[in-house]
This record gives structure tokens, sequence and C-alpha cells, in this order.
């Protein structure tokens, strides 16, 4: 067959493993096998019956025509008032971006914010888009190590020895995919002082803010003077179990929202109509439902933490946030004479029937250290199975 012809940005384009496994495990399971994922990021709960009834209610109303591409003005004012709420700070409607899932927020803001050539501090581990959609627009992407040992945050020190004149933005995600932490104060500080000094935007993911246990959630830009320097990442997908619907928000200085609604219209017009409302009511109605989801993640973290910290070879901090954990797998690595995490992956999934994510798949190693994530977005039964089959794999 002849070779295509296509773009050289394309060897920049990486993707997202979580995906990729998740096409293993349905491969597996249509063979005939059972297993249990903990692999996708995607809680298991179905969205609250309030948000249903109101995007059935739109569709009946006909709400199915083009909306304005930015959104549409009911959902932003709430997105308006929601941020206020959270994060202390004054923004309206022009400072909202209604999008098809969060996701897009990050390659948005790279395309508006950054040129080719300049430098993009991201987190290391961290989600794989922002590496992959760096790439793809030819900035050049300066990893930050997230550490272990401070509770995966980064350590100041470190991210100021990677600041440089070239530098445009700097990606932050509190609470973290893949480890669950949440960054410390003076991490958050070290960033301000950098932005203020170098005139660097700040991307800011929060899709998991709502998704936190013991201490309240920070937002950079309810520092002063961040406001104007930053990119708020949200949605509704893991807080409201509205996945399939795909719908998410940036938040953002006026001026900027004005050129990423534009890369929008290019790109795909509007977020469907409907959805847009159903959002409207997670946002203004009863929370009683998120607030549920909310608990019981709470609940299956503490079990996911006690079961894999009796598993040999498996030492498993607690996660500040989000619905991973991100268990240290050193020791199983080299009970099991497994080179890295990847190889435990897929011994997990061809000898155990369990699927997990080998820390590789979110960057590269920062030390020595080995590293898997589990999503405990599954029942408490998948728990204890799952975690019963890893410890089998483990003993041999």
């Amino acid at each position: 067959m002849k070779e295509l012809k296509i773009a050289q940005r394309l060897d920049q384009l990486q993707t997202e493993n979580a995906f990729e496994v998740l096409a293993e495990v349905k491969r597996l399971t249509a063979e005939g096998r059972h297993i249990i994922s903990f692999a996708i990021g995607e809680p298991d709960f179905d969205t609250p019956e309030n948000i249903k009834a109101a995007g059935i209610r739109a569709i009946a109303e006909n709400q199915t025509h083009y909306s304005p591409a930015g959104g549409i003005p009911q959902l932003k004012q709430a997105i308006a008032s929601y941020i206020k709420d959270t994060r202390q700070i004054s923004v309206g409607p022009p400072n909202i971006v209604v999008t098809p899932g969060a996701k897009p927020i990050i390659l948005y803001s790279l395309l508006a914010c950054v040129n080719p050539g300049d430098e993009v501090i991201y987190p290391n581990p961290g989600f794989p888009i922002y590496q992959s959609a760096i790439g793809f627009i030819g900035a050049k992407g300066i990893p930050l190590p997230i550490r272990e040992d401070l509770g995966f945050s980064f350590d100041p020190d470190e991210f100021k020895a990677r600041v440089t004149p070239r530098t445009r933005m700097v990606i932050l995600n509190s609470p973290h995919n893949p480890t669950g932490g949440v960054l410390r104060t003076e991490a958050l500080e070290a960033v301000v002082e950098a932005a203020n000094k170098y005139d660097l935007w700040v991307l800011s993911d929060e899709i998991y803010s709502r998704i936190i246990y013991e201490e309240p959630f920070k937002s950079i830009a309810s520092i002063p003077g961040m406001v104007e320097r930053t990119i708020i990442i949200d949605g509704f997908s893991k807080t409201y179990a509205m996945t399939g619907w795909r719908i998410g928000y940036g938040v953002m200085p006026a001026q900027l929202a004005h050129w990423v609604t534009r890369i929008q219209i290019n790109n795909e017009s509007c977020v469907s109509t409907f959805t847009q409302f159903a959002a409207t009511e997670a946002l203004i109605g009863s929370q009683d439902g998120a607030d549920a989801i909310v608990r019981e993640f709470a609940r299956r973290r503490k079990m996911m933490v006690e079961e894999l910290n009796r598993v040999p070879g498996i030492k498993c901090p607690v996660p500040a946030g989000t619905f991973y954990v991100y268990p240290n797998v050193t020791g199983a690595c080299r009970r099991l004479g497994l080179k890295d995490s990847k190889e435990l992956q897929r011994r997990l999934l061809y000898g155990g029937n369990v699927a997990v994510l080998a820390g590789s798949a979110f960057g590269s190693r920062n030390d020595e250290q080995e590293y898997i994530r589990l999503s405990y977005a599954t029942s408490e039964e998948n728990i204890r199975e799952g975690i019963h089959r890893i410890k089998k794999v483990l003993q041999g």
C-alpha cells in the first residue's frame, strides 16, 4: 500500500492510554474473560435525575438548534455565579466559554496564548493531553516533577529552575490526575511570583475541584492579581457523572474569551443546546446527587487505600482528591522481576484479569520509583475482588 502523505505535526500528537486499555478490556471481555477495570477515569454513577430531566425537557421544548458559540446566556450566568461562590473572584458571562467537554480548553488556550517555540511547563506525571497538545502546536514542553514525598505536589525550587524568558505558560492540575494530590500553598506562591515576574499565563485544570476530601479547594485564580492571567478549566463530567454529555468550560479574561470563542467557531460551532440546559440545572438545581457521589468516593477511597496497603510490594498514599490512587509499586515490580510498571500493567491484565494504568501512561519517570494508577470509580465489590486478584499475581 502506498504510504499516505500526512502533516508532520501529527508526529507530535499523542494519545490517552486509558482509552487504549479500555479498548483492550472490551476485546478480552468479548472473548469471555471477566476483567475488573480500574483504568478509565469515569464515574460509575448515573447522571442525577434532575439533570437528566432538564435535558429531556429541553429536547421536548425543541432546544435542538444552534446556540451562541460561547454558550447559552443562562449557563454562562450560572457558571459565573458558581465561580464567584467557589473561587471568590469577580467574573461574568463575558469571561466564560462553554465547550464540548473540558478538554478543548487545553488546546484552545495553547493556540490562543502560546507561539511555536515558546516553553510551557506542565506537571509530570500528568494528564497526557497536556504534553500532546503542547507539542502539537509547536511549543516546547518542560516537565515539572510531581513528587510523592511532597504529597504529590512540586518543589518550588525545581519549578523556579524551569522558568526562563522563553516560558509562556504554566499548566497546573489540582486536585491532580493521576496522583490525587493537591498543590501546596508554597507551590502556588512560587507560580504566582514567576507569573508576575515573567508575565506568564497559568492554565489551571480544576476539573476535580469538587471531589476533594479533608481540606477546602484552593484555586490559584483566587490569589490577588492572578484572575487576570489565569485560565480555569472545569466541567460537569466528573462531579455530575456527565461524561457522555460532553460539556465543560473555561473561565478567563474577557478579551481572551473572545478569541477562544472564535477558535471554537472554526472548530465545532457550539455545544449541543439541550446539553447546556442540562448543565445549567446541574449548577443551579439540587446538589444532592453530586454530594452523594462525592461521599461514596470517600468511602471507596478509604477501602482501596487500606486494601492496597495490605498487598506486599505496594505502598499506597491517601489521595487528597479525585477518584484515583497512585500507589508506589517499585517493590512489586522487583518481586516479579519486572522492568517497570508497564510490564506490571500487562502482567495484571493478562495474568490476573485486572486493568490498571502504568505510571508511564502519564509521563516519564522522575526517579527510580514505579507507580500505577487505579480508579476507584467502581463498586466496592469490584475493588475488593480486583485487589484480591492483584495480590494473587504478586504472590505468584
